[in-house]
């Protein structure tokens, strides 16, 4: 013990000794109190040549951030408006599904709804929700802003009102503005760029365009009071709406454990108020510009995959204008075209089938849409006179039809007549005219008024291509087919359809 002391005793007194040296050394060198003091001379005098606040570090308050200025002067032509735009997606039914939800987002957030346009087929994908595998919101903004651009530089520009009858919200529910009349007034190019040729003349003006969609999209984060980005999507939020239930709780559906390990996420799926989250009071509310990336969703696992808002009983405002979106029609010459269709070119009952067959994701389902279609067929055949009228709406062309099916039906004149639409045929030519001028996409709520002196927009070009309608006059047949409806399991036009006939629009056009 007597050693052991002395041991401690020992070691205790060359720790104190060596503290003692280091404590009697010089903290730093000259040169290295040099260099400190250099140091911060140079940060003082960047901080105060460039006026850069802690705030400035977090929201761009520049003077000379152009997006400032862009916002300044739109705040004169539209005070007090605030606007909501989204990043739409996909085939059209899917565009057609967020439309109806940027109507709802709009409605709840008292913003008017900056009305996309119909993207072409898939030129933009979102990805998979349920595999969390999608493209973040700042990414899928700018995709559809440039696609918009190269839209409109083609003219192939046709906006969702110019296809979707929206006079029935609009003004009594909600506001709307064109994208183009938006986009022109809030990127300052003072010009009316809704024909192709005002775009493809000035590559400075496409640039300019360019450069405006990449700043709304939040590539360089949110502006105070201008530009809310919101970076929520449908890996960690479900927007729901005065459920009662507390807010920011986990959601059911959450990515599993094995899919955490493989694909190294850690996302974690929140139930959030949008209200509460986005509206008055929020950052997000001050902001003149409310932008969304995908409104896309849908039931999954026993939830919603991004929105759960079906109804909002505590508020008869948004319930009413949820019950009033839950079906929208078509513009009236495309309802007029397919009932004109069925009346005076198949002339008789007839079934419609919609047949998916060119498109991959649908092959695990060709075998019940094919044996259901039989079936009804076999009835029809039995129960009523012959031939039986079948209107076919499929993405196989008429040339592959040999050896197939299709092909199998139509060499049964006896039994079957098929009546089908081409995009050449007359029909389709001239209601796709009679959309382009008449412009419905720039005749509702805000859009013609005059801001400042600017000029209207145009209502039709001459150079500009004809809207592809064909499928939304296949739809409107189908409609109106008085035999039945046989559609592809688990496509959403096949839903699109249904919704149709159950709204009984073929008698109401």
């Amino acid at each position: 013990m007597k050693n052991a002391a002395f041991n401690l005793d020992k070691s205790t007194t060359k720790s104190s000794s060596w503290l003692k040296k280091k404590q009697a050394q010089p903290l730093k060198s000259p040169l290295s109190l040099f260099l400190i003091l250099s140091l911060f001379l140079f940060v003082f005098l960047f901080i105060s040549f460039f006026k850069i606040t802690p705030n400035s570090l977090f929201s761009k308050t520049i003077a000379d951030n152009p997006l400032i200025s862009q916002c300044t002067k739109f705040q004169t032509l539209a005070p007090g408006e605030k606007f909501l735009w989204y990043a739409p997606h996909s085939g059209f039914s899917n565009q057609l599904s967020e439309f109806k939800n940027g109507i709802l987002m709009a409605g709840i957030l008292n913003r008017t709804l900056i009305v996309p346009p119909v993207l072409d087929h898939h030129a933009v994908a979102l990805g998979s929700c349920p595999k969390f595998r999608v493209l973040g919101p700042k990414e899928i903004r700018v995709s559809v802003w440039d696609h918009v651009l190269d839209l409109v530089k083609t003219g192939s520009y046709v906006s969702m009102a110019d296809i979707i009858d929206i006079s029935s919200l609009v003004p009594s529910s909600i506001q709307v503005i064109d994208f183009r009349v938006f986009a022109s007034l809030w990127c300052n190019v003072n010009m009316d760029f809704t024909c192709a040729n005002d775009l493809n003349a000035q590559s400075s003006l496409f640039d300019s365009l360019k450069l405006c969609g990449s700043m709304l999209s939040g590539i360089d984060g949110n502006v105070d009071k201008c530009l809310y980005a919101v970076d929520e999507d449908c890996r960690t939020t479900v927007w729901t709406y005065k459920n009662g239930d507390e807010d920011r709780v986990f959601d059911s559906f959450q990515p599993d454990e094995q899919l955490k390990k493989k694909k190294k996420i850690s996302y974690v799926r929140r139930r959030q108020d949008v209200y509460k989250s986005l509206g008055p009071g929020s950052e997000a509310g001050s902001a003149t510009v409310l932008a969304f990336g995908s409104l896309f969703t849908a039931p999954y696992k026993g939830s919603e995959l991004h929105i759960d808002i079906h109804e909002a009983q505590r508020d008869q405002r948004i319930q009413s204008l949820i019950d009033n979106s839950e079906f929208l029609p078509f513009v009236p010459e495309i309802l007029n075209a397919g009932k004109k269709f069925a009346l005076e070119t198949i002339k008789a009952p007839f079934l419609c089938a919609q047949l998916r067959l060119l498109d991959g994701q649908f092959k695990n389902h060709w075998k019940a849409t094919f044996q259901g279609l039989k079936q009804k067929l076999e009835v029809l055949k039995q129960s009523g006179s012959k031939p039986v009228h079948i209107f076919v709406m499929t993405d196989l062309p008429q040339g592959n039809w040999t050896r197939s099916f299709l092909g199998d039906l139509a060499s049964e004149l006896n039994h079957f007549k098929l009546h089908f639409l081409r995009e050449e045929d007359e029909l389709v030519k001239k209601i796709a005219k009679n959309l382009a001028v008449a412009g419905h996409g720039l005749r509702f709520g805000s859009v013609l008024r005059s801001f400042n002196g600017e000029s209207k927009m145009k209502m039709d070009c001459s150079h500009q291509r004809l809207p592809d309608i064909l499928l939304y006059i296949e739809e409107s047949v189908c409609s109106c087919a008085s035999l039945g409806f046989v559609g592809t399991a688990g496509s959403t036009i096949a839903e699109s359809i249904e919704l149709m006939r159950k709204s009984d629009v073929c008698s109401k056009s």
